[in-house]
């Protein structure tokens, strides 16, 4: 990907304010909760951090961001504390009675660390909540103990946050191919160099998780001093890549497998256990650069692609390639832009979601393949395609499942070409009429068609 952000105009579609006047004119529908938060300055990444609490009505939980600025003031990561409301709780008044322009009362930043350059991808490590890693434009991986790291006021001339440790390695700038792995303190990254390269962080995390409070004091304290940031070197440097790596993932239960795609069009398997070359190089996944990737949780045979060739592609790790080239499961075209952003939905093993420059979020069920649905007198969705957000009115450049609220997504979308700068960040929540099992759903309509006739008659 030698660009992002540029997003494409087709022809014969609906202008952006069309489009999204008829999108807010359904939300009541099609929603069960929605919450639209305006940003000053656009953000590239968000993510769901810790539950931090539980009550009746909704539930608290930490939200990553960060703030692109024009350099009149710090780039930032932001923690944000989110409140996140229950299924069926929020009434359709009030998700379809927002301010585009205003910030919702749902999200509030927590705490600011000002970061050093862009904050271009966030990653939260599984086994400890409170440690995050960046990627920024620099071959380096920061990593940050977001508890112990002070709350910084983003002012001109202030001075950058200290990360708590830095991963080297890297020959050539590193933007975008981040990951944790959920099975053990693992750190992946891919650059321009063309080359993955695989961090342990065990023994830091392991440091600066000591409970004590001298620990936690000594820790604030280091924050102030303006020795370099602790560093530690990859344990392995993967090369099979022919040009920039833009996304790599980790196979969900085993920390030595992992994959990468890049600018070259290809899908690479990583076996960390059998050396540096690849495992399995699938030429061609794409018919052209790939922008991202992730593997299915719950069938870790399943990997998603997604591309700038406006497609998501679904591979089977068993058997991926055909005649020496990608053979995908399935093709997935229902985009008409650059696909930027694809992740499994933590629910449900078959469904997943694809976020691109085209300014939708598509969700998608693999098992609904080769099923028409559409509206009568319209044209059938494209196969897989249930459910399609367009609360955006921009590219879509990042989002994530939440995993303790299921079917619930935060997406953010960098503004600047539409609507004169800054960005939007919304959580929501798809009615559970539109995913739930048939049958139950009409079920759960006759009832109401039976109350509405019986008040009739009172």
């Amino acid at each position: 990907m030698k660009e992002r952000g540029q997003s494409q105009v087709q022809a014969g579609q609906p202008s952006v304010d069309e489009r999204y006047t008829q999108w807010k004119s359904l939300v009541p529908v099609l929603y069960d909760w929605l919450a639209n938060h305006n940003l000053v300055w656009p953000s590239l990444s968000c993510r769901w951090g810790p539950q931090l609490h539980q009550a009746t009505y909704k539930n608290s939980q930490r939200l990553y961001l960060s703030e692109q600025t024009d350099g009149s003031v710090p780039n930032t990561l932001v923690i944000a504390t989110c409140e996140v409301v229950k299924p069926r709780v929020a009434a359709a008044e009030h998700i379809s009675q927002f301010n585009e322009e205003a910030r919702s009362p749902f999200v509030k930043k927590f705490k600011t660390i000002i970061h050093p350059g862009e904050v271009n991808r966030i990653r939260e490590l599984p086994q400890n909540s409170k440690i995050v890693a960046t990627h920024t434009d620099s071959p380096d991986v920061l990593i940050w103990d977001v508890d112990s790291q002070p709350n910084r006021q983003a002012s001109l001339g202030a001075a950058d946050s200290r990360p708590d440790l830095v991963l080297t390695g890297h020959k050539d700038n590193a933007e975008f191919a981040l990951a944790m792995s959920p099975s053990a303190p693992f750190v992946l990254s891919g650059g321009k160099d063309k080359c993955v390269l695989l961090w342990s962080i065990q023994d830091h995390i392991a440091s600066i998780s000591e409970p004590s409070s001298s620990k936690q004091s000594k820790s604030l304290a280091s924050h102030s001093e303006k020795s370099n940031s602790p560093s530690i070197g990859a344990r392995g440097v993967y090369k099979g890549h022919k040009d920039t790596v833009e996304d790599v993932q980790f196979c969900p239960s085993n920390a030595q497998e992992f994959c990468s795609v890049g600018d070259d069009s290809c899908l690479i398997l990583w076996d960390a256990r059998a050396g540096n070359e690849p495992a399995v190089k699938v030429e061609k996944a794409h018919n052209a650069d790939l922008h991202c990737v992730d593997w299915n949780p719950h069938d870790e045979n399943l990997i998603l692609t997604g591309s700038a060739d406006n497609s998501v592609r679904m591979f089977d790790r068993r058997n991926p390639i055909s005649n020496g080239v990608g053979s995908p499961v399935h093709k997935f075209e229902g985009h008409t832009a650059s696909v930027l952003c694809v992740q499994w939905c933590p629910d449900k093993a078959s469904v997943f979601g694809s976020a691109a420059e085209d300014g939708y979020l598509n969700v998608w069920d693999h098992e609904k393949v080769g099923k028409s649905v559409g509206r009568r007198n319209s044209p059938p969705a494209p196969s897989g395609l249930f459910f399609q957000h367009a609360g955006h009115r921009d590219k879509v450049v990042d989002f994530h499942w939440n995993s303790f609220d299921p079917w619930t997504i935060v997406s953010v979308s960098d503004d600047g070409e539409s609507t004169g700068g800054g960005g939007t960040l919304q959580i929501w929540r798809m009615s559970d009429l539109i995913y739930r099992p048939e049958d139950e759903v009409l079920a759960e309509l006759e009832k109401f068609r039976s109350h509405i006739i019986s008040c009739e008659n009172k």
